[in-house]
């Protein structure tokens, strides 16, 4: 055979073989099931979420190793195991999800933990308290933890001349979680707790707590309530009942006076320290571009729920380049497993023995930047593992 045909054979061949090689665009889309509330009294809660999902895809693309990403939502309208579990269910048999985001509340997270579990898919919760990973080996946390922000808070207050608080959190297990963390660092720091109560987690009226812990004439009231619609409502009260007057501080989680509260709250919030893991006024170019990213799509700005969905896509577009868009359960969540990020928040590692978040926990205090109200970042206590 002569060797210019021996070559336009070799030609021909290689591109017919090209023509039936599957290529990445051949693939099926990734899906990911979000599983959280558009509805009820938390819906901000899942706009927060799907618009910072829908951030992330707007900076990074909207395909992964080849594959176009699809978002598939489901609304529980709250807290609502049941709706939780049989929304986690039909989107692992029926939608045949690769990956599960949200559960952002504690009880809808352990309800489905054991879906994830059966069908070994990964699932990215949001939701706070600390024993939610150790519900399934398929779960991965980009949120935080009650107790790594409340520690935190409790060491600063310590040494910075707050010498008898009053803690008040909501009865159910993030509060838990807050009430013993921040005493367990507050009293080793050697403050003194002048009182502790639980209160209904959803229930709108605080004002019996708040004139308990009033009375206790308390150097600060320690507060953990849910965000969102509790945590308006509880600023309310708080006001009503003269604490900032009487010159009694008001300390807390950042659920308190998250970024998506804050404009409903107004100026009763100024001076408000908190400790947490984000703010839209986090100073850096990753978070101007995430914050101007969610407001495109006609949201005020992001807030502390949103930077855990937008790190969930992180997570899930880092662990698929590594696999090669391969997503299997197994081999996606050995991917997530030691992840190093750049976040809005800043640096963030998922820890390879606990598929918990590692990140910088910030002191904020809440004050007036261009005439809105924003919790400004003033103290920082870096890689803060969850407990």
């Amino acid at each position: 055979m002569k060797p210019r045909l021996r070559s336009c054979l070799a030609s021909c061949a290689l591109a017919v073989a090209a023509a039936h090689t599957p290529t990445h665009a051949d693939e099926k889309p990734l899906k990911i099931g979000v599983v959280t509330e558009f509805s009820g009294t938390y819906a901000s809660a899942g706009q927060s979420i799907e618009s910072a999902m829908r951030a992330y895809m707007k900076l990074n693309g909207d395909t992964v190793a080849g594959r176009k990403v699809e978002l598939i939502l489901r609304d529980t309208g709250g807290i609502s195991p049941e709706n939780a579990r049989r929304y986690a269910q039909e989107l692992v048999t029926r939608d045949k999800v690769d990956a599960l985001v949200g559960f952002n509340f504690t009880p809808n997270a352990l309800a489905a933990a054991p879906i994830a579990t059966a069908a070994k898919t990964p699932m990215i919760a949001l939701a706070a308290t600390a024993i939610v990973t150790e519900k399934s080996p398929y779960i991965v946390r980009t949120a935080f933890t009650l107790g790594q922000t409340s520690a935190p808070m409790a060491t600063w207050a310590a040494k910075n001349g707050i010498k008898r608080v009053f803690s008040l959190v909501s009865d159910y297990g993030p509060g838990h979680d807050a009430a013993q963390a921040f005493k367990d660092a507050f009293t080793a720091a050697g403050g003194q707790m002048a009182g502790e109560i639980r209160m209904p987690v959803s229930g709108m009226e605080f004002a019996p707590f708040l004139q308990r812990a009033r009375d206790a004439r308390a150097d600060a009231i320690f507060v953990f309530v849910p965000g969102s619609e509790a945590a308006i409502a509880f600023m309310k009260a708080y006001n009503e009942r003269g604490f900032k007057q009487a010159g009694i501080r008001l300390i807390g989680t950042g659920d308190l006076v998250d970024d998506d509260s804050l404009p409903a709250i107004g100026d009763v919030a100024l001076d408000t320290v908190t400790a947490h893991h984000y703010s839209a006024a986090h100073d850096s170019d990753l978070n101007r571009a995430f914050v101007k990213a969610v407001q495109a799509q006609g949201r005020k700005r992001p807030n502390f729920i949103g930077v855990g969905a937008y790190d969930a896509m992180a997570v899930i577009y880092a662990a698929a380049k590594k696999t090669g868009g391969d997503t299997d359960g197994d081999k996606l969540i050995a991917a997530m497993k030691g992840l190093k990020l750049d976040s809005p928040r800043g640096p963030i590692s998922i820890d390879p023995a606990t598929r918990d978040i590692v990140q910088d926990i910030y002191i904020r205090k809440v004050q007036k930047v261009g005439g809105e109200l924003y919790n400004v970042e003033f103290d920082k206590i870096e890689a803060v593992k969850a407990r």
